[in-house]
């Protein structure tokens, strides 16, 4: 069983390009494109090699840049991967009731002959 001192240790590569990224992304001066790319490159190949855990869902809280990429190249999987399906799911449903209810009040300015 891994510790919680293990999964951070193994997640140092990821913290490390990750604040990277952050300080790329709010630059104030230009910043390099092949850099750019390069970060990002090993990034994602970093991110890829990491299980998902609660160690990392808070690491990518702390990076949006970080949980952005994270989410682009999960997304064949689940959609916003960091937001359970199954509670996705039940928003969307409830949306949708929600949406054919209102859509069944009848409006008051229909009943005074306006439409």
């Amino acid at each position: 069983m891994k510790t919680q001192h293990t999964a951070l240790s193994e997640l140092a590569p990821v913290r490390v390009l990750a604040a990277l990224l952050e300080r790329l992304e709010h630059s104030a001066v230009p910043v390099d494109p092949a850099q750019y790319q390069a970060v990002v490159a090993r990034l994602q190949s970093a991110l890829q090699a990491t299980k998902p855990s609660d160690a990392l869902r808070d690491l990518l809280a702390e990076h949006p840049a970080a949980s952005e990429l994270y989410e682009n190249t999960q997304y064949e999987v689940a959609g916003l991967c960091r937001s359970p399906l199954d509670a996705s799911v039940a928003a969307e449903q409830t949306a949708r009731t929600v949406i054919q209810r209102a859509m069944q009040i009848p409006r008051e300015s229909s009943a005074n002959g306006q439409s």
